[in-house]
């Protein structure tokens, strides 16, 4: 998932059991009110902490925005309009790549442009495709505006399909395309396909569809690719099966992704706790249920038509660009930046912290799973 914008409006000392004001001690707003009975429909939560019992608050601040976010009929619907609404914000404030960025060690740098770079480059290398690989043709699952296709077409010389929900997206993908120096699409479906030869710029094409249902033959691509796009896929299942049918024979399939912890011994579900805080954060970047690392691996084994899986837990690698991400949005500029670009990514700010709290105490994670699909 990448977030369209951070966490802008973030909570006050104390919220999230960071120092806040003294046990009693009130600001001069606060007034002795009756009893009132906690339920999340308020805009406060008590929530009893796993760790000892002793609640925390989590203030429901992405509420102050809900009212004035259109329903949507379906959830792809809210997906698409979602980002419709934010990539334009996003693409000013951190450019062509809607991704996280790689710190290694999760040690901070200057360059977040390059440490998004760095994550594509390190993912790949992390799936043993290396710099010299031969790939022919690459499909990009959750395209965004399409910065990842454009940087693997460089090194490899390939073409590039990407799929996104998001019209908006699809088009800017293609246009930064082609003012890059790539070559369209096919003008029209009866032009003939010549096989590429060397010094051949990449065709790069982008299209709304729909992961579940991809609009590609069987074997098509030599590299399938998904980074941050899978937390968006209603059934994970379908979502892996779809991947591995238009993989070719020989292939890698590279998904990056945001999970829910692994379930401890005797666990079967997540503590109300922190089921409550993903439930608050899906129900804001339209995400259904999660799933852990552990159950794509199974999924992955499942398909019978994979091999050499590998997952990795690089949540600690990606934890500084939250904190970038936080000081560009709580400038002015940023501020008004959420504003202008509607309530959906006004919510989107407003529950960024408890996408913040939910990776620092373990409960979400940022997972890689890759696999070769068997000749």
């Amino acid at each position: 998932m990448v977030a369209s914008a951070s966490s802008v409006f973030a909570p006050r000392v104390g919220a999230f059991g960071a120092p806040g004001r003294a046990s009693g001690e009130r600001s001069f707003r606060e007034r002795p009110v009756k009893k009132k009975v906690t339920t999340p429909s308020t805009r406060t939560r008590a929530v009893s902490s796993d760790r000892g019992g002793a609640p925390f608050l989590l203030p429901n601040l992405e509420d102050l925005a809900k009212p004035f976010v259109r329903a949507k009929a379906s959830l792809n619907e809210g997906i698409a309009s979602f980002y419709d609404e934010s990539s334009e914000l996003w693409e000013e404030q951190w450019g062509e790549h809607m991704h996280h960025g790689f710190y290694p060690g999760g040690l901070d740098r200057a360059d977040h442009t390059r440490a998004q770079v760095d994550m594509i480059d390190e993912a790949l290398k992390w799936a043993q495709v290396p710099e010299g690989a031969t790939i022919s043709r690459m499909v990009d699952v959750g395209c965004g505006i399409g910065g990842s296709s454009r940087h693997i077409a460089r090194t490899y010389g390939c073409d590039a399909e990407g799929i996104t929900l998001s019209p908006v997206q699809a088009r800017r993908a293609n246009e930064l395309s082609v003012s890059s120096g790539f070559l369209p699409a096919q003008s029209s479906s009866t032009e003939t396909e010549r096989p590429k030869t060397p010094g051949d710029r990449p065709r790069l094409n982008f299209r709304v569809a729909d992961a579940l249902d991809q609009p590609f033959p069987d074997d098509a691509f030599d590299l399938v690719w998904s980074m941050e796009s899978g937390e968006h896929m209603p059934d994970k299942e379908r979502f892996v099966c779809e991947l591995t049918r238009v993989c070719a024979p020989g292939g890698k399939i590279i998904i990056a992704t945001w999970c829910h912890r692994d379930l401890r011994e005797g666990e079967t579900a997540l503590p109300d706790a922190e089921q409550f805080l993903l439930d608050r954060v899906c129900d804001a970047y339209y995400l259904p249920k999660w799933c852990s690392a552990s159950d794509y691996e199974r999924i992955v084994h499942d398909t019978g038509a994979l091999t050499n899986v590998k997952v990795a837990d690089w949540s600690l690698e990606v934890r500084p660009f939250w904190r970038a991400v936080t000081s560009v949005a709580t400038s002015w500029r940023g501020i008004v930046g959420l504003l202008k670009a509607g309530p959906a990514t006004l919510r989107g700010g407003l529950v960024m912290p408890l996408m913040q709290k939910g990776l620092r105490d373990g409960t979400i994670k940022f997972n890689l799973i890759t696999a070769t699909k068997k000749a």
